[in-house]
């Protein structure tokens, strides 16, 4: 495959008779590896490359050996043979293996075509997690996925494709860890170990390959590694952290106002309310309907006073209609997708006939995110970008066109000088940089909140994904858990799923067990479909009180779950943390229960009727929260027990965790009161980020210590402000679970035996 190699500054140059490749180190202990075959290339050398997920992919300085054909990066080595074969070495231990690459070209109508494939070595027994919003199981050895942005409803528990493509996963076996990255927009399809149980084949319709091989000692490094390529989050308001309420659809403001009411009427918490698109004048984005929502204005200024904010609905599709502002502009500005033949690509979604912003040009991007302007001045306050796959239900041209995939635009559709078929994925996560770009220059003081359904690698540098239209089913509130874990294992931190079940009426219990889930989601929303039954609180009389609870609960544990993001911020790890990120030796099959941070063990009952469950503790010592006993659990499996008033959630031993009052909905990040809930039965430390919970994110951190001295417990407070603080203490002896009131200037307390 390679005859020669060149080593010029920073990178080793391949070439051969069929290929053209090029080797680089972006970061240390990271290897990029982009191959194209001989006949896509003009001259020696390969084409720069164009990236939405790497935006600025850096080129360190590496050792060579053997004339160039052993390249060492820190503690890295990649070994690579003229055949095309590569091994990398970690600590001088063989980690991954890419077995064989192809490439194939063949004209072809409406589009060539192009597929080059790459096999990587499975050995038996190697976990493989990840790949991003993929249903199954968190290890996915021995399924298949496509990689297709597409929108699905309704979708079940083998549903594939889903919303977004994110071609990245981690490798895990015997202590080892690797991160895999393909950094392509086209169509894409991986066999994760079916078909041959020793190969992974990922087989992509592009002229190029170009990976990603990201080593590190644990998950956790590997996901700091990725994100520090891709992107890490931006702060979000604190808002959004709160509960949000939604419903296609609210049809008019008073209906609005009236959900507000009723929230307050029954004294639950309550952030922000999501307006479906019956909101806009028939159909047309950037519009009200002035029937139903006569004065957003005020509509936003009395949600406002009753502390809540209103999310409107973004669709990309422009109704095709000469005299709607948005679409005449488009025209006249040339921005709209094209058909091959030059002429605009029309489809069809919720206006009927519509055309479609090419947010792949920045001009486009610039002049979409400037209209949210209409919006602000109306006091919106986020935005909910939806149907972005792009989807279309037909597409209407002279010649039907002989390839479509599924809902959305046909693959010879223009977007410029590129296809459909390779744009397609990073559609929807155009629109949202253009979101987020278009507020952060509208609205520099504030931080921009956006929810997107589809999206590619990099996507969380924009938006919150939550996972579509699920169902009102047991099955689906399991299946959704393991799409946040696999979603946050992808670098994507800031995630959601709607609590009760989009689609289809639900029972008080399944949105009960549901709202006690979604405390611990990133994006915590209860949402339904017109044509079911209203999911709202007080829609369970039954059930309301621990519907209740469950959003109180939210609200007290927000110095904590706001503390997550923050570290988010810094590493990429998410807050809803598969087990395996920090057990990874015997967490790749758990994927019913997960970590809160790593303070936090969450082991929820999603079956009807049942009030126990077997949950799974790495170690001893785990104490039940909010418990009157004093018992440990671990390590091993054990039995747990909650009924509808709480969720079954441990503290691990040496963990700590804040707590402040409940409140009707957010104000500021610096919290007036704070319990600790520590678990002094090893030592630990935790780290409390505070700050105005809007604009910039320059904050104050509280430590806490556990130490063990002598027989007795020391707990040390360093930084942060004064205020009323309490202490709540497991796992002291036999003691059970018992209070301590503190000054507001403690720094240190010692616990007697």
């Amino acid at each position: 495959m390679f005859e020669k190699i060149e080593i010029v500054p920073k990178k080793a140059k391949l070439s051969g008779i069929h290929a053209r490749a090029e080797i680089t180190s972006p970061l240390e202990c990271v290897w990029r590896y982009r191959v194209r075959p001989k006949g896509y290339i003009q001259g020696d050398d390969l084409p720069p490359a164009e990236s939405v997920a790497v935006l600025n992919p850096g080129q360190l300085p590496f050792e060579i050996e053997d004339e160039g054909w052993t390249l060492i990066s820190g503690k890295s080595i990649l070994r690579i043979k003229p055949e095309g074969q590569m091994q990398i070495l970690l600590d001088g231990i063989v980690v991954c293996e890419l077995k064989s690459l192809t490439g194939i070209f063949e004209p072809e109508e409406p589009v060539n075509r192009k597929e080059c494939t790459v096999n990587l070595y499975a050995p038996y027994g190697e976990a493989y997690v990840g790949f991003g919003e993929k249903v199954g199981p968190l290890n996915k050895r021995g399924l298949k996925f496509t990689f297709w942005n597409t929108d699905v409803a309704p979708h079940h528990p083998d549903t594939d494709p889903l919303y977004q493509s994110i071609p990245f996963f981690m490798g895990l076996h015997e202590g080892k860890v690797w991160g895999f990255f393909l950094d392509e927009t086209s169509r894409s399809e991986v066999d994760i170990a079916k078909e041959h149980p020793e190969t992974i084949t990922w087989k992509t319709e592009s002229n190029e390959l170009d990976m990603y091989f990201i080593m590190g000692n644990t998950p956790a490094e590997i996901l700091d590694r990725y994100t520090e390529l891709t992107g890490k989050i931006t702060p979000k308001p604190l808002w959004s952290m709160g509960l949000h309420q939604s419903r296609y659809s609210y049809t008019s403001q008073e209906e609005v106002l009236n959900i507000i009411e009723h929230y307050r009427k029954y004294q639950i918490p309550l952030d922000a309310v999501h307006l479906d698109i019956h909101y806009m004048n028939g159909y047309r984005v950037f519009t009200f309907n002035q029937h139903r929502f006569p004065d957003p204005k005020a509509l936003c200024r009395e949600a406002e006073k009753q502390g809540v904010k209103i999310i409107t609905i973004m669709d990309p599709g422009i109704k095709e209609e000469k005299g709607y502002f948005m679409y005449d502009e488009a025209t006249k500005k040339d921005f709209l997708v094209k058909t091959n033949r030059g002429d605009v690509m029309v489809g069809a979604v919720w206006p009927g006939r519509a055309v479609f912003p090419d947010f792949i040009q920045e001009d486009v991007r610039q002049w979409w995110g400037e209209k949210h302007q209409i919006m602000l001045d109306s006091g919106i306050s986020g935005f909910w970008n939806d149907m972005n796959e792009p989807s279309s239900e037909k597409v209407h041209v002279e010649h039907d066109p002989k390839k479509v995939q599924g809902k959305t635009l046909p693959d010879d559709a223009m977007h410029g000088k590129i296809y459909h078929l390779e744009a397609h994925n990073m559609y929807g996560m155009g629109m949202c940089q253009a979101t987020f770009e278009g507020l952060k220059k509208l609205a520099p003081k504030k931080r921009p909140f956006i929810v997107t359904r589809a999206g590619y690698a990099g996507i969380q540098r924009y938006a919150t994904v939550w996972t579509g239209d699920n169902s009102a089913y047991w099955e689906h509130m399991e299946m959704n858990l393991q799409l946040l874990l696999s979603l946050g294992l992808s670098g994507i931190p800031c995630v959601g799923s709607d609590i009760g079940g989009f689609l289809g009426n639900s029972s008080g219990e399944l949105v009960t067990r549901w709202m006690w889930l979604g405390v611990f989601y990133p994006f915590m929303r209860n949402h339904s479909s017109m044509g079911t039954d209203y999911k709202e609180p007080w829609a369970f009389p039954e059930h309301l009180p621990f519907i209740k609870g469950a959003a109180e609960f939210r609200y007290r544990l927000l110095p904590y779950l706001y503390t997550l993001m923050k570290v988010a911020q810094e590493t990429g790890l998410p807050s809803m943390r598969a087990m395996l990120i920090h057990y990874p030796e015997d967490g790749a099959h758990l994927y019913d229960q997960f970590l809160s941070g790593e303070n936090l063990l969450v082991a929820p009952i999603m079956k009807p009727y049942h009030t126990h469950r077997v949950a799974y503790f790495p170690t001893r010592g785990w104490m039940e929260l909010n418990s009157s006993t004093a018992q440990q659990y671990g390590s091993g499996y054990e039995v747990v027990s909650s009924g509808l008033d709480r969720i079954p959630v441990f503290l691990k031993p040496g963990g700590i965790v804040p707590f402040t009052s409940v409140a009707q909905f957010t104000t500021t990040a610096r919290w007036e009161t704070i319990e600790w809930h520590v678990n002094v039965s090893a030592e630990g430390e935790f780290r409390l980020y505070e700050d105005e919970g809007e604009g910039e994110a320059d904050g104050d951190w509280t430590t806490v210590t556990i130490q063990h001295e002598e027989g007795r417990v020391r707990l040390t407070r360093k930084g942060g402000p004064k205020r009323a603080e309490s202490l709540m203490v497991y796992g002291h002896g036999e003691r059970a679970p018992y209070r301590v009131e503190l000054r507001d200037s403690w720094k240190t307390i010692t616990l007697p035996e």
